[in-house]
């Protein structure tokens, strides 16, 4: 594992170089821009090296119960030497897992309904965490995935904000695969615009760069930096 570890950390600092160069091609300053290293599936041995030898420090998983077991010992080892971790909540949640996200994840980006809003903020107040919340924009209105559809999500954005009380700090979208993603970027950015939000995370190891050039402030990068998914 420590071969496919010196891997990543190469893979990583590439890929910072790159993100550092394309956002100073867009005019843009690079500390503006967090990389999320997408560890999801890879366990904690694959992912140990790039927070111990390359110092990433922000991470994102799709699954709560894995988060919560492998984050555990993760964030120990980082403790142990003076290290902090920012863990992101990038795939769906279920209500029922929103005490567990709110006590596990310090952002959690994939509020996309009035049922998880609801959970959240039960779960915010009883356990007095509040990570920070992005929506996701369902932008291809696609019928298999999450998120909100871009002409409710002004209304849904106000509803979190005056009956549920959350603060929303940003969006968060997935673009479909066989199209173009700038332009869901480009109205994923014009929702975040007219509601007053700032937090864009847009982009993965494909399209990445696009999502720089149309104003990310988050991009999520998994298989760029770990390689191909584990299976099963």
């Amino acid at each position: 594992m420590e071969i496919v570890g010196d891997t990543a950390v190469m893979r990583l600092d590439a890929l910072r170089e790159a993100l550092a160069r394309r956002a100073r091609d867009c005019g843009r300053d690079p500390e503006h821009i967090t990389l999320v290293a997408v560890s999801k599936t890879f366990d904690a041995e694959a992912v140990w090296p790039t927070l111990r030898d390359a110092g990433q420090r922000v991470f994102g998983e799709n699954r709560v119960q894995e988060a919560m077991v492998k984050w555990a010992d993760l964030r120990a080892r980082a403790a142990d030497r003076g290290q902090s971790v920012e863990l992101h909540l990038i795939g769906p949640l279920q209500s029922n897992k929103a005490r567990e996200a709110v006590e596990t994840f310090d952002v959690i980006e994939t509020v996309d309904r009035e049922k998880i809003a609801a959970a959240l903020a039960e779960a915010m107040a009883k356990t007095g965490r509040k990570p920070r919340l992005f929506v996701e924009i369902n932008t291809g209105a696609e019928p298999q995935k999450a998120g909100v559809l871009p002409q409710e999500a002004d209304a849904f954005l106000r509803r979190c904000r005056e009956t549920h009380g959350l603060a929303i700090e940003g969006l968060m979208c997935i673009p479909p695969a066989d199209e173009l993603a700038s332009p869901h970027f480009a109205l994923t950015a014009e929702i975040a615009r007219r509601n007053g939000i700032a937090g864009l995370s847009m982009g993965m190891s494909g399209d990445w760069p696009l999502a720089v050039q149309l104003g990310a402030t988050h991009i999520r990068v998994g298989s760029a930096i770990f390689g191909t998914r584990p299976k099963g």
